[in-house]
């Protein structure tokens, strides 16, 4: 037992404590007050959540605290969550001034991130599944900012509805493993799966499965992905924290019971079929799109479920990766996106050379040259298992052969020269962090199924083909049909919308047409 424990428990603790503190303070007073204690407690919290992880790094804290764990997964995760607590409420001092509901605004972002701080730590499964639906609640507060608005309002209905079956899958999940286990600490539970030859019992199965299907509902996978596109009603703040800090903790659920999914060969299979067709058909649809965060909207599903299938794969170290580079991305994308239109407007007036088949073949042989080069080497210098997937290689070639291929295009000219020395450095950072992470995270002593594998690298290929058919190839009529699929969403969100306001119906508000807003006003500041 590590001496200091009790005072690190303290430290753990002070964490969530110091924003949820906050939370309540600035719900009173003044508006200036409530915007400059969010500020203070969001710094403070980033600062000790910094702190710990550097001392975490360097193994100077005890595995458990009192009811916290302290991995590398879980340090990280508590890292992240709060430094987008301290960039969304930065930012929203300023963008938000002159609406209302602030105080409210600033009080539910303190309490949302202190119920993700409690979460990533927690180490039992009754802590962590309340503060799961204390995430939950908050967000839906935050989404339903602008009340009258009826499509914010029909988005909120449907997260709160597939929220609530994510929250009962996982609640089922955990009884199942608390009544196998006879313990309801995290830590135990999972340290009994990471044993090499623990054979799954038909509970342990029916468990790893329900944590599958609760991961693919809060990472809003089709067909449940219509809130996901629905809630850039609210303010951007909002999209930011959902996007950045709350969406991803489908794939942190994921991610801390990876030693069961890992050997559950139908939980697998659950993932990798939904997540993956999920990732492809979300990717080809934003192709589609004009708004810009309606686009990042859909970039987001289709990243969490690739996020989804890294993890079904065993690829535990380049998911998180993945994870922490897509919070700080899209939160950085949803927060400059009024800088992003302008950007698109400039980038769309240039049209763009299809190239030709011969620079197709070339590009495609560059990359499979120098992906090929540095799997050997990988090989050759480390025995890890994560290298020896041959999907992720597959979409690192395609997307460089697009890369390379379309240098000569209006939108992204450029010499050969340099964009060959951009596509090098690429790879090189994909293997030095992919490498980073597989020294910090314990070993899955997993190796990857071929047929997984094999699955993977289909879709890859088809999310090609379908790339190439919408950017260059409509004048196909099979490219058009696509396209025009893929503009209506696949219809599918239509169809989850008509069946969950039969099962459960929900009033919505009435749409105030302009014309009749612009009387009232008048009328009312005569």
């Amino acid at each position: 037992m590590h001496g200091n424990e009790p005072f690190f428990t303290l430290l753990f603790t002070l964490v969530p404590l110091i924003l949820a503190l906050g939370a309540v303070v600035s719900a009173r007073g003044a508006t200036a007050r409530a915007w400059r204690i969010g500020q203070a407690t969001t710094s403070a919290s980033v600062m000790l959540a910094a702190a710990l992880l550097a001392l975490g790094l360097v193994h100077g804290l005890p595995a458990l605290a009192g009811w916290w764990q302290s991995g590398v997964l879980q340090l990280c995760m508590l890292a992240l969550a709060n430094f987008i607590a301290f960039v969304v409420v930065r930012y929203s001092a300023t963008y938000l001034q002159g609406e209302p509901r602030q105080r409210r605004f600033v009080a539910l972002v303190q309490a949302l991130f202190a119920a993700v701080s409690v979460a990533v730590l927690s180490d039992h499964l009754l802590l962590f599944l309340f503060a799961w639906l204390g995430i939950s609640l908050a967000m839906h507060q935050l989404l339903m900012f602008y009340p009258d608005r009826p499509r914010a309002a029909l988005a909120a209905h449907k997260k709160f509805l597939f929220a609530r079956a994510a929250e009962l899958c996982a609640a089922a999940a955990f009884l199942i493993l608390y009544l196998e286990h006879d313990s309801a600490r995290i830590s135990v539970i999972t340290a009994a799966y990471a044993v090499p030859g623990h054979a799954l019992s038909l509970a342990d199965q029916v468990a790893a499965c329900l944590i599958g299907l609760a991961a693919l509902i809060k990472c809003a996978q089709l067909p449940l992905h219509g809130w996901l596109i629905q809630v850039v009603e609210a303010p951007t703040p909002v999209s930011a924290t959902l996007h950045g800090g709350v969406i991803n903790l489908g794939g942190y659920l994921l991610l801390l019971f990876s030693p069961l999914l890992l050997q559950s060969a139908p939980a697998q299979a659950l993932v990798l079929a939904v997540a993956g067709v999920s990732s492809v058909l979300a990717a080809l649809v934003m192709m589609t799109r004009v708004s810009v965060k309606v686009r990042l909207a859909w970039s987001t599903s289709a990243q969490m479920g690739l996020m989804l299938v890294e993890i079904a794969l065993g690829l535990t170290e380049l998911a998180l990766l993945h994870l922490l580079a897509h919070s700080c991305y899209k939160a950085y994308a949803f927060l400059s996106s009024g800088e992003a239109v302008a950007e698109d407007l400039l980038r769309r007036q240039a049209p763009a050379r299809s190239p030709s088949p011969g620079q197709w073949l070339t590009a495609f042989l560059i990359s499979a040259a120098l992906v090929s080069t540095v799997v050997v080497l990988a090989r050759s210098l480390s025995t890890s298992p994560a290298f020896a997937a041959y999907s992720p290689w597959v979409l690192v070639t395609l997307a460089l052969s697009v890369m390379l291929a379309e240098r000569r295009s209006e939108r992204s000219a450029g010499a050969l020269g340099s964009f060959l020395g951009l596509a090098v450095l690429v790879v090189l950072a994909y293997v030095g962090l992919k490498t980073l992470f597989v020294t910090l995270l314990p070993a899955t002593g997993r190796s990857v199924s071929p047929w997984a594998d094999l699955w993977v690298s289909v879709l890859f290929v088809l999310l090609f083909a379908g790339y190439w058919l919408q950017r260059h190839g409509l004048h196909y009529r099979a490219s058009q049909t696509l396209n025009r699929y893929c503009y209506a969403g696949f219809y599918l969100d239509e169809w989850v919308t008509r069946n969950t306001l039969k099962l459960w119906p929900h009033a919505l508000p009435g749409r105030i047409k302009a014309k009749q807003h612009h009387t009232v006003s008048r009328g009312s500041s005569l």
